[in-house]
């Protein structure tokens, strides 16, 4: 049975053109080399290396050997990756954090399927705006974070588009819109509106989009949450602003129309920093979500290479080039 110590001691000999070399590579001495050699050499039958003065080249027979054990090699390199990658799975946390709407409406579902499909695996989610979701992933407490809107990042921080949000005006049933199919932007301004407070990034975001036509709400309140928004406008405090996940489950007590005059639409982003390579239990997490975001299965497989089974001989065959494979 050839050892696969010796493969390796093999390879660097083949890869320097000489023993001295490949001995201070693996530190070992040149003749524990030669003598490893000289055993591979009488347990295959052969000779592998042509002996000069410059040091050593390959016989026929080394050539094809060493195609195998670059081969041999890298399979058990995959193997071992493969290994930890399971240890990985096995247990582990993800840190995700996401803005309110997301993570009240968004994020529950998801971490409910993916602790199906890895039940050892745990989840954990802040909730915040937008600037101090960004922060905590640069600063390492967070594995990957949810946005929404215009939010700006610099290296070591990247940001995937996953998909567009559209935003609706919500109103309980006593509301003069009641029963409308839509809502004009100039006739916001005729009714109270329930809020997020000042500090927060759909606020910014819905102030600015109705400075641009030159429209000011009447704000009667402010919370904090999206469920407090939506208790108060049922109640008939006013009409609020939501994105279209805040509402898909349906209140016969809410309803939720499309603003028309202007783009109520802004876009749920991914952000990560890609100094840090993502954790296994983090990259099972984004494969879980890659069937309903497209975009987000070709950044991982772009950035991460991401697989989470082992492939196939056939398909390893397939996909390196070892032509003694």
């Amino acid at each position: 049975m050839i050892d696969l110590y010796k493969l390796e001691i093999f390879n660097a000999v083949a890869m320097e053109g000489s023993f001295s070399q490949a001995a201070r590579k693996l530190t070992l001495t040149q003749p524990a080399i030669s003598h490893h050699m000289r055993d591979l050499e009488a347990s295959l039958n052969t000779t592998l290396f042509e002996r000069g003065a410059r040091g050593v080249t390959l016989t026929p027979a080394g050539e094809s050997l060493l195609d195998y054990t670059r081969c041999i090699l890298q399979l058990v390199a995959e193997a071992q990756n493969a290994v930890q990658q399971v240890d990985a799975l096995a247990n582990g946390q993800v840190r995700l954090g996401a803005t309110p709407d997301a993570g009240f409406y968004l994020l529950p579902q998801w971490m409910q399927s993916f602790h199906g499909r890895f039940p050892s695996l745990t989840t954990s989610l802040m909730t915040a705006n937008s600037s101090r979701i960004v922060t905590a992933v640069a600063a390492n407490e967070l594995d990957i974070g949810f946005v929404e809107g215009e939010v700006s990042v610099a290296p070591p921080l990247q940001m995937a588009v996953l998909q567009p949000v559209q935003l609706l005006a919500v109103m309980g049933e006593q509301h003069a819109w009641w029963g409308e199919t839509a809502v004009s932007i100039h006739d916001l301004a005729n009714h109270p509106a329930v809020l997020r407070p000042p500090g927060s990034h759909t606020h910014t975001w819905i102030q600015r989009v109705l400075s641009q036509h030159n429209i000011t709400l009447h704000v009667v309140a402010e919370f904090d949450n999206p469920e407090s928004l939506k208790s108060a406008v049922a109640a008939g405090l006013g009409f609020t602003i939501l994105p279209e996940w805040a509402v898909a489950n349906g209140n016969e007590r809410l309803q939720a129309l499309p603003i028309t005059g202007a783009n109520f639409s802004r876009t749920l982003k991914l952000v990560w920093q890609e100094e840090r390579p993502l954790t296994r239990p983090s990259q099972a997490f984004l494969i879980h979500l890659s069937d309903q975001f497209p975009t987000l299965t070709r950044f991982a497989q772009t950035n991460y290479k991401i697989d989470l089974g082992l492939p196939s001989r056939r398909a390893y065959r397939a996909s390196h080039d070892c032509k003694a494979c």
